[in-house]
């Protein structure tokens, strides 16, 4: 009996172990998968919080955009207090040219429907006023007519106009100067284009720079290509305050001569230079910087689908017209409103429109204009 009551007790402490070896190692295991857990959990979380520290570092370490905006005066009302609620709730009538009415953008926005602008760029919370045209000549715009001083004096005060007239947006004086030049003769190159001297062209970044203005360097391409043309700009598209413009109808074929024959961009070769500026800002930390790609007729500029803004770069488009103010704000309407891409742009010819509009009458367009160039 003795014997048997031995067993028995052996028995029981052998089930004894076993359940104390099984806890135990669960109990191992539920801690090394908490660990486990808890490493992974804290790896997550440093890794978000890398990555917010770059992020912010990379926004904090972002070169601040290198102009001065003209104030408005103090007395100087918000656009939408000056307008009646009809301006206010509807297209002008010219603008629509028999279409509907109904505005598609509140009065003061420039962004066109469905548009988002992810840059720090000049036109997020600005408007660019600029003067367009080139040293040499009077008969391309009004950079031809007067000397830089003066000319710069002359933009100040168009640009205060448009500081008053839209207080909430104020204006940024700019001059846009045609970098390469179209000509009907093949000339040198083969490519139907001069450039503009180098010296020219450091002369009025000089200028703008000194007075707290933007440069936009216009190409007018010949038989060359967008991306050729930008790429002979870099060094100067490389400065903080400048920008890029392209003049679509001067771009032909081989076998046809610019200023005879209309000529013709796609949208992907804007997007290759909007691409290539794009590059251009990250790879060495400069501001956002504008395309601005000016039309006037439907064949000049196509495939606008193509082209797409991007984190660091602006896109907008310019109704380039002159003529009767009623047929240009129509086409407005057409190339920019209803065949939209991020921003519009509105030229107003000096010598050439009937009438020249004033800065209120042009901020009636829907969506109002970023960007006003005078030639």
């Amino acid at each position: 009996m003795k014997k048997v009551s031995l067993l028995f007790s052996a028995i029981l402490l052998v089930f004894f172990l076993i359940a104390c070896t099984e806890s135990s190692s669960t109990s191992t295991d539920q801690n090394e998968k908490g660990e486990a857990s808890s490493e992974e959990a804290s790896s997550e979380e440093q890794n978000n919080e890398e990555s917010s520290s770059e992020e912010k570092k990379k926004e904090e370490t972002k070169p601040p955009q290198p102009y001065e905006p003209i104030e408005p005066a103090e007395d100087a009302k918000p656009l939408k207090e000056k307008m009646s609620e009809e301006q206010l709730a509807k297209m002008p009538t010219v603008e629509a040219h028999g279409g509907e009415r109904e505005r598609m953008i509140p009065v003061g926005e420039t962004l066109v429907k469905g548009a988002e602008d992810q840059t720090d760029g000049p036109l997020k919370d600005h408007r660019l006023v600029a003067y367009y045209g080139h040293p040499n000549s009077t008969n391309m715009g009004i950079l031809g007519e007067m000397e830089p001083d003066a000319l710069m004096e002359k933009l100040k005060k168009q640009t205060q106009a448009y500081s008053n007239a839209d207080p909430e947006r104020p204006a940024i004086p700019t001059i846009e100067l045609i970098s390469t030049v179209a000509k009907r003769d093949p000339g040198p190159n083969g490519k139907y284009y001069t450039r503009t001297p180098p010296e020219q062209i450091d002369k009025y970044a000089k200028l703008a720079k000194e007075n707290g203005a933007l440069l936009m360097l216009d190409v007018q391409l010949g038989t060359d290509s967008v991306l050729h043309q930008v790429k002979l700009l870099e060094k100067w598209l490389k400065l903080p305050h400048v920008h890029l413009a392209i003049d679509t109808e001067f771009h032909v074929e081989e076998g046809e001569t610019p200023g005879i024959d209309l000529g013709q961009v796609d949208g992907a070769e804007v997007q290759e230079a909007v691409d290539y500026l794009s590059n251009l800002v990250e790879e060495n930390n400069l501001p956002d910087k504008i395309v601005l790609v000016h039309q006037f007729m439907d064949e000049a500029l196509t495939n606008k689908e193509a082209i797409e803004p991007t984190e660091n770069i602006e896109v907008a488009l310019n109704y380039d017209g002159w003529g009767p103010a009623a047929t240009k704000m129509s086409l407005y309407r057409k190339f920019v409103r209803n065949e939209a891409v991020q921003y519009g742009g509105f030229k107003i010819f000096y010598n050439k429109d009937e009438p020249v509009l004033t800065p209120e009458e042009v901020l009636t367009l829907d969506p109002n204009p970023a960007i006003i160039n005078y030639q």
